[in-house]
């Protein structure tokens, strides 16, 4: 009987996007895929003891941009887009908890009646209980993204990793995009100032220029392969890695 190799990181943020919770579809939520997720983060969490945070994306429900395009107030249209990622989190709960596993929802905007308040020494304590600390409606202010909620709760809560989950099959981070473009080749490393010099818009230049003067480290890979975010803990070569 072999040993299950040892994680290589004990406490991650998991950043699944809106549009990756909604399977193929690209829209609303797939049940089947947020059951997976769901596992996925299970078996990280009672199976490898590692500590687990997720930051949702809203995506597939509402996208803060495309509202302001049409002519809404751009902060207007970013408020919206945090109470999509509430859906997404109220739903991924609702998936752990019905597989047994114990979950908080912490949101930056104060909504009493479904999830905690967002406060960083409670979420800490939450995971360091054994639970599962979703953080939802992104930093709580408009003109930031979901990614940079990630890469700053990664630096509060003392995460060793941000591993940021795309869709669509792509897997990880190419020269460009590898759906349109045949010559794009992918990157099986890379700094955080080529992503940004390069404008390989994997994720905004905020959250990657937060990681780096933070030293998070960040893994981006394809979340429909299954296994790979356990592959990934466990030191495995999944997605692309950036680092310095």
């Amino acid at each position: 009987m072999t040993d299950t190799p040892r994680p290589s990181f004990r406490r991650i943020v998991f950043k699944p996007s809106g549009e990756a919770l909604a399977g193929e579809g690209g829209t609303g939520l797939d049940g089947d895929t947020i059951e997976a997720t769901a596992r996925e983060i299970i078996d990280l969490r009672q199976n490898l003891d590692v500590d687990v945070a997720v930051v949702v994306g809203g995506g597939n429900f509402w996208r803060g941009r495309e509202g302001s395009l049409r002519g809404m107030d751009a902060t207007q249209s970013d408020h919206i887009g945090m109470l999509a990622t509430v859906m997404n989190a109220l739903a991924l709960q609702d998936a752990l908890e019905r597989e047994g596993q114990e979950t908080r929802v912490q949101s930056a905007i104060e909504m009493p009646r479904i999830a905690e308040a967002y406060i960083r020494r409670r979420a800490v304590r939450h995971l360091e209980k054994g639970r599962v600390v979703i953080f939802a409606a992104g930093t709580g202010n408009p003109f930031f993204t979901t990614d940079t909620a990630a890469a700053l709760r990664a630096a509060e809560i003392d995460a060793e990793v941000l591993i940021k989950g795309t869709h669509s099959g792509v897997d990880g981070i190419y020269s460009a995009d590898p759906r349109t473009d045949r010559a794009a080749t992918k990157f099986e490393e890379i700094s955080y100032m080529d992503v940004m010099t390069k404008d390989l818009k994997v994720m905004d230049t905020t959250a990657i220029a937060f990681c780096r003067e933070n030293g998070i480290p960040i893994v981006v890979f394809d979340m429909s392969k299954e296994g790979s975010l356990r592959s990934i803990v466990q030191g495995g070569h999944e997605g692309t890695l950036v680092r310095d």
